[in-house]
């Protein structure tokens, strides 16, 4: 992990922190360079092109959103994943309970025209491939996206459960 990253990392660690008091903390995507910096719907809007590719069942092209050195703290795992066999090894697993998101609450900061945070809360229904059952997962967020190489691509992912279900 580069300097930079470590630094913003707790840049966003300590973001969530703070917002998790008033409205809660995330979510990803690639996207074509706009000039100068983007809005606060463009940024937010980054979660449906994340979204749709949850919907399409496949961890390699939900692991092509993030950067090459982007670290996800999942929200149905343990595991700290900082490199992309291990968010394709997430994603394997989440994708197989066909999640759909929802977002609940965004909170847009725009940094400059390369770095942006979106965080608030969002839910995913799930459905349970072995099982049938279904269930909702509700979450705060963190999502650290920087532009690289013309694409907007997440470099800290962070989503936790609601403390109280």
């Amino acid at each position: 992990m580069t300097r930079k990253t470590r630094i913003r990392a707790a840049v966003v660690t300590a973001t969530a922190v703070i917002a998790a008091g008033t409205f809660a903390a995330g979510a990803a995507t690639a996207g074509p360079v706009e000039a100068g910096k983007p809005s606060k719907a463009q940024v937010a809007a980054l979660f449906d092109t994340w979204n749709a590719a949850l919907q399409t069942g496949d961890a390699e092209k939900v692991a092509d959103l993030y950067a090459k050195d982007a670290v996800l703290l999942p929200t149905v795992s343990n595991k700290i994943r900082t490199d992309r066999a291990g968010i394709v090894d997430y994603f394997e697993h989440f994708l197989a309970n066909k999640p759909v998101g929802t977002k609940i609450q965004t909170v847009v900061n725009v940094l400059d025209s390369n770095s942006v945070i979106d965080a608030g809360t969002y839910q995913f229904a799930l459905t349970d491939h072995e099982t049938g059952e279904k269930r909702v997962v509700k979450a705060r967020y963190t999502y650290e996206y920087e532009k690289r190489g013309g694409e907007w691509k997440i470099v800290n992912h962070h989503s936790s459960a609601m403390p109280e279900g």
